[in-house]
């Protein structure tokens, strides 16, 4: 009759390396969610800052080829609900242009909490002054 020997076989994983990983992966898992969460955070905001240039260009455009501005303030929302507009038209004393007029626009909308904003101005001369002015 032959013995059997029995042999120790080691195929699977020891108690104490399982929770080793589970330790590891509890460290590591909370960071790699937050790298993500800021991640998707910040891609919408982007999403929003461009979508924001693009109104403001296409506003800043349209107030240009309606002609010389009244002076004033005027808002109104633009680009469904999120985004709101407010143009500011305001006189330039000058001695060598006259009706000189300053036009800022902004567009603003709410990200997390937050109001955020994206401006800028151009200066749009009366050009029916102008054309008296050389006759």
């Amino acid at each position: 009759m032959k013995k059997q020997s029995i042999l120790c076989r080691e195929d699977g994983f020891t108690f104490a390396e399982i929770l080793v990983t589970i330790a590891i992966m509890a460290a590591v898992l909370p960071a790699l969610l937050k790298v993500f969460g800021d991640t998707a955070r910040n891609v919408s905001l982007s999403d929003n800052r461009v979508t924001a240039l693009y109104l403001l260009k296409s506003q800043m455009s349209e107030i240009e080829a309606n002609g010389y501005p009244e002076v004033g303030q005027q808002s109104d929302v633009i680009g469904g609900s999120i985004f709101e507009w407010e143009s500011h038209v305001t006189d330039i004393e000058s001695e060598e242009i006259f009706g000189l007029r300053r036009v800022q626009l902004t567009i603003s909308w709410e990200h997390l909490g937050k109001l955020r904003s994206i401006s800028m101005f151009t200066y749009i001369a009366n050009r029916e002054t102008e054309q008296q002015q050389n006759q």
